[in-house]
């Protein structure tokens, strides 16, 4: 795990895109399960209820936040083992998250997109860091280490993350 900022800004047609990357040794499908299955999401998320799949709602918790929020979330793509793609609104406004995964050679690369509307951009210094908190709180989850601390994420990475803006 890293506790250093890896997220990259990329320009797009329709504003910007805040892409997070990790690799593991492992096979596509466990890390497309460890994505998916809600008792294995539930180890570095939360739990997610409902019937999964395109065009479906989900009800997901948000296990690590305060007060264990649940949320609605819309499958937009599922193209299993390969493409995960939702969306949420909640009081912050408009979330469209996306995870690629690739493999080559046993290495599973996992892509972590969120797509930002210009709104979002001033808070990409609180954004970013808490992307890399549940990256490698997925990471943790996958390997048994201990689970990370998100103040060793945040305040830590915020400046990073606004300045990439």
């Amino acid at each position: 795990m890293t506790t250093r900022p890896t997220g990259r800004l990329l320009g797009t047609d329709t504003g910007h895109d805040l892409v997070l990357t990790r690799t593991y040794r492992a096979p596509i499908e466990d890390v497309w399960a460890s994505l998916t299955e809600s008792e294995r999401t539930a180890r570095w998320y939360g739990p997610w209820t409902g019937e999964a799949g395109p065009g479906r709602n989900i009800k997901v918790q948000m296990s690590f936040e305060e007060g264990a929020p649940w949320t609605e979330m819309h499958i937009d793509a599922c193209e299993p083992p390969r493409r995960l793609q939702i969306s949420a609104t909640d009081d912050m406004g408009a979330w469209l998250l996306e995870v690629e995964l690739t493999e080559r050679d046993g290495i599973t690369e996992f892509r972590f997109v969120q797509h930002l509307t210009d709104d979002k951009l001033g808070m990409l210094g609180q954004i970013g860091p808490g992307w890399e908190y549940y990256l490698d709180m997925f990471e943790a989850a996958r390997t048994g280490a201990d689970r990370p601390e998100f103040s060793d994420y945040y305040p830590a990475q915020e400046e990073y993350y606004a300045n990439l803006a």
